[in-house]
């Protein structure tokens, strides 16, 4: 434990002392005598990351988010390609991501740059996060080409981006932004937002919101030649989300974001539909407060700096009353909290070289009430090396990331310390300057450690477990053009990709109870296209249009004697894929879109009676923007989700709402 310890120390102060010697040199730099000439207007076209990026990276803007009449998180981003999304159903069901059939434990989710944790279970809930306020979302594969990131985004086999937005002042100082939305199944969410310039450098930016939801919608129940309509039950939601912001740029133009976030919700789980017995009565209660810091400097023409802190406290309570528990009633009360701080130096080397060094550390703990708990602690420095070569047509990147981790426990066993290397290569290349044509490729390395479920959860856990192991390749092309007239903007995107996995974690059948074991060996062959454009047939119409197909072969090969060798796993299609079309007028804007998911199987065997149905769903949205004044806009949008009324599951069991509308306005002035 000392000897993971002193190295985070080390890391850390190596790198401090070297922003520091920098500072010193930089200040020598900046005596040289700079002189002035007339004012130069250039224009050019800003080549998008998407096109240029070594790796498949794919983004949302607000605005397209709008006009598609996207309201949830969920909802966004299952319109990237590669992506699942595990959705329990209803409007409180949790809702966890994985790219490229990796599992959800090898994607990170990032929020405004500082990246989010759960230690116990490993996966996040991305339905708690509100689209309110986020100006973009962005999906990396791989890792993002930014030579700034933490060593934790390095780390992960894919990384969410979230980015929250700024405020923007007019004439005056302050801004509000006041919004009411309500809709089927008793949703309603009032919103409040108030930013304030504190200072010509500073400002301040306060939000909330409030959700609730009964959750009762009606649902088909098949049983043999019978059908009858329920009532899903047990699918109501109450949260509260509340974030503060305070934003300062410095007079050597370096910026400081601090931010503090809080959550807290209750909700019904409604559980999985059983013949005759509607009841259900599992509860959870969700806290979650975390304070972060973000600080950039550019210490010279050469150096960049950029420093990270976060505190994070995370509480659960899950209830479930049955007579099969001593007293009627189970309690699971669980605690996490984390202590995390990065630090990333960038230097820029001659002749279109740079190279970064990201040093992470932090701590995680867990309490709950569960007897003889262990109550484990754990130590984790996290090393990133990278290096990043850019020459005519040329892009490459290099990244070594170094794991160490250490588990203190209070009882019972204590596994070993992990160390572990994982590179990662990349290469761009543009043969034609006169095109926006690119050629990419991408070897990455990634392994997850076992989270705290996985190692001392009741009799399940198992203390030896290794890290499991993923391997990404990736051949991909990208194409966009300004072809004029009335084509405004063309957009091609295909990979290709081949993901193995080994020391997969699995719960394995023993003698008496399941354990987690390292037995699952998992390949997973794939595609993802996409296809986007913009028109202005007209002076008074814009269209945009996206469409992305997935292709995935994910198949079990752990077992050559298993009934399931080489059968697809649960949950995951061969076949996906959505489109949208946003129709922007005078009068206002239409968004069209429809997603579309083949059939999977909910258990390892792909046989028909483990076959989930393949489903489509539409949704459209109509929204209008007014300019009252100078000042003050007002939007009113209205949006109608599962068009067509078709009941589907995208869990076994778990069906989902059928066709639902929702109205919202929100005015800023």
């Amino acid at each position: 434990m000392m000897d993971v310890r002193n190295v985070v120390r080390s890391g850390m102060c190596t790198l401090l002392c070297m922003s520091l010697a920098l500072d010193l040199s930089a200040q020598h730099e900046s005596d040289t005598l700079v002189g002035s000439i007339g004012e130069v207007t250039v224009q050019a076209r800003q080549i998008s990351p998407e096109i240029s990026s070594s790796q498949p990276l794919q983004t949302l803007t607000r605005s397209e988010m709008e006009a598609l009449g996207i309201r949830e998180m969920a909802e966004a981003v299952k319109r990237f390609s590669g992506v699942s999304v595990r959705d329990y159903g209803g409007i409180g069901g949790l809702k966890t991501v994985s790219v490229r059939s990796l599992g959800a434990a090898h994607t990170a989710v990032s929020y405004d740059g500082v990246t989010v944790s759960n230690s116990q279970a490993g996966q996040i809930d991305i339905g708690r996060f509100s689209l309110d306020n986020v100006e973009s979302l962005s999906l990396a594969v791989g890792h993002s080409n930014d030579l700034l990131q933490s060593a934790r985004a390095y780390a992960s086999a894919g990384v969410l981006s979230i980015q929250t937005e700024r405020p923007v002042f007019g004439k005056s100082s302050e801004k509000w932004r006041v919004g009411l939305r309500g809709g089927s199944f008793g949703y309603i969410t009032p919103s409040l937002r108030y930013a304030r310039k504190l200072a010509q450098r500073t400002a301040l930016m306060v939000e909330g919101d409030y959700m609730r939801a009964d959750g009762i919608y009606p649902f088909e129940l098949k049983n043999g030649k019978y059908k009858t309509t329920e009532r899903r039950r047990n699918s109501d939601i109450y949260s509260w989300r509340a974030e503060g912001n305070l934003f300062h740029t410095f007079a050597d133009s370096s910026r400081l974001r601090i931010k503090s976030y809080f959550y807290k919700s209750e909700r019904g789980l409604p559980g999985v539909v059983i013949l005759y017995n509607p009841t259900a009565k599992e509860r959870l209660w969700d806290e979650n407060f975390f304070t972060q810091l973000v600080y950039d400097r550019k210490i010279s023409d050469s150096w960049q700096l950029r420093a990270l802190a976060k505190y994070n406290h995370a509480w659960n309570k899950y209830e479930d009353v049955n007579v099969k528990y001593a007293g009627g009633k189970q309690t699971d009360v669980h605690r996490q909290d984390e202590y995390y701080v990065s630090a990333a130096l960038r230097w820029d080397l001659a002749s279109g070289w740079a190279m970064s060094l990201a040093q992470d550390a932090f701590v995680n703990t867990l309490r709950n009430n569960i007897d003889d708990s262990p109550n484990p602690v754990r130590f984790t420095s996290l090393t990133a090396w990278s290096l990043n070569f850019r020459r005519g047509g040329w892009s490459a990147g290099a990244n070594l990331n170094a794991t160490f981790t250490t588990d203190e426990v209070e009882s019972g066993a204590t596994p070993a310390d992990r160390k572990h290397l994982s590179p990662s290569l990349t290469l761009a290349y543009r043969p034609w300057s006169s095109q926006l044509f690119y050629f990419r490729a991408m070897y990455k390395s990634t392994f997850r450690v076992p989270t705290f479920n996985d190692l001392y959860y009741r009799r399940s856990g198992n203390t030896n477990l290794k890290p499991e192991d993923a391997t990404e390749y990736d051949l991909g092309i990208t194409w966009s053009a300004h072809p004029g007239g009335i084509l405004e903007h063309f957009s091609l995107k295909l990979d290709a990709y081949y993901n193995k996995v080994s020391d997969k974690i699995v719960a394995f059948p023993s003698v008496y109870v399941w354990r987690m074991a390292n037995y699952g060996k998992v390949e997973i062959h794939g595609a993802d296209a996409s296809l986007s454009f913009s028109s202005s047939p007209f002076d008074w119409l814009k269209a945009r249009f996206n469409a992305s197909y997935t292709y995935q072969k994910a198949v079990d090969l752990t077992n050559p004697k298993a009934k399931n060798y080489k059968h697809q796993l649960p949950y995951t299609p061969r076949h996906s894929g959505n489109a949208s079309l946003a129709l922007e007028t005078p009068w206002g804007t239409l968004g069209y879109s429809l997603m579309m998911v083949g059939k999977r199987y909910f258990m390892d065997q792909n046989i028909p009676e483990n076959e989930v149905e393949a489903y489509c769903e539409h949704a459209l949205a109509l929204s209008k923007e007014l300019n009252l004044s100078a000042e003050t806009n007002l939007r009113l949008q209205l949006e109608v989700t599962n068009l067509t009324d078709r009941q589907y599951e995208v869990v076994k069991y778990y069906p989902m709402p059928g066709r639902a509308w929702r109205i919202g306005a929100v005015m800023e002035f």
